[in-house]
């Protein structure tokens, strides 16, 4: 019997009910026509928000709209995001096989995650640290509905350089049918002015590929973000952004928002 991660933030970040969380999808996500799978690019990344449903649930499925009918291509997603509950240094996945969501549980590429712990040190294992953190656990029910067979490697953020996080991606971006979530959120807590204003410089930095004045301030998953962009160098991308708002644009008060922002990085051949 396979050891799992049991979902911890259900029911709090977004609905434990599997009708309710199929819903929004079918409303967010809706069927995409034959003409526009086949025209359409598969990106090989996807930066995308991880607060609760309610406030960015839509913006992320923007970015997960553009992997549907991508079964053929993407074999395993990276799962990559900040800490906010345990500290440690470096970089942590997980030990088990199997990861919980309430549509169905996601299967662990458990010989991606061999080959990581053994060529990359800044990557170890930390059950504890993941257990309840829901960066990477909200984007869990997103793949197992667009990708239901698709593998997942969650690695999670702590103390850590962005050049140790380039050289993880740099190592990961090599694996055919491998692909990418970056999860992190924007700016934290300003008035709905002045998080557009952060906000706009952060797409403004992205959109160039300029990772190095990226912060904490600016975006809470920044170390995902930076490592990402910092291979653009050696792995030319274009980067779609495909929304930019708050949580006073959804499901908040406009005097203390979140910003959310979504984009879809594609691999120049």
């Amino acid at each position: 019997m396979s050891n799992v991660r049991p979902a911890a933030v259900a029911g709090a970040f977004y609905p434990d009910d599997p009708q309710v969380i199929l819903s929004a999808f079918s409303h967010w996500m809706p069927e995409r026509s034959e003409t526009s799978v086949l025209e359409k690019p598969i990106p090989r990344a996807l930066i995308v928000p991880h607060a609760g449903y309610i406030y960015s649930g839509e913006a992320a499925a923007k970015g997960y709209q553009l992997w549907r009918d991508a079964a053929s291509q993407i074999k395993t997603i990276v799962v990559m995001g900040p800490a906010h509950r345990v500290p440690f240094e470096g970089i942590t996945t997980i030990s088990v096989d199997e990861v919980e969501t309430p549509l169905g549980n996601l299967q662990v590429d458990t010989e991606l995650r061999d080959v990581i712990l053994s060529d990359c040190p800044q990557v170890g294992i930390s059950d504890i640290a993941n257990a309840p953190e829901h960066s990477l656990e909200v984007h869990f029910p997103f793949i197992k509905n667009v990708l239901p067979d698709a593998k997942v490697l969650p690695l999670l953020n702590g103390q850590v350089s962005a050049h140790d996080v380039m050289a993880v991606m740099q190592r990961l971006w090599r694996e055919e049918g491998v692909y990418f979530v970056i999860s992190s959120d924007l700016s934290h807590f300003h008035t709905y002015g002045d998080a557009q204003r952060i906000d706009g410089e952060t797409a403004e930095a992205i959109r160039h590929g300029n990772w190095q004045v990226l912060n904490g301030e600016m975006a809470c998953g920044y170390k995902g973000i930076q490592g990402l962009l910092g291979i653009m160098y050696e792995h030319p991308m274009m980067i779609e952004q495909l929304g930019l708002i708050n949580s006073g644009d959804t499901a908040g008060s406009k005097d203390r928002v979140v910003g959310y922002g979504t984009w879809a990085v594609y691999e120049l051949q």
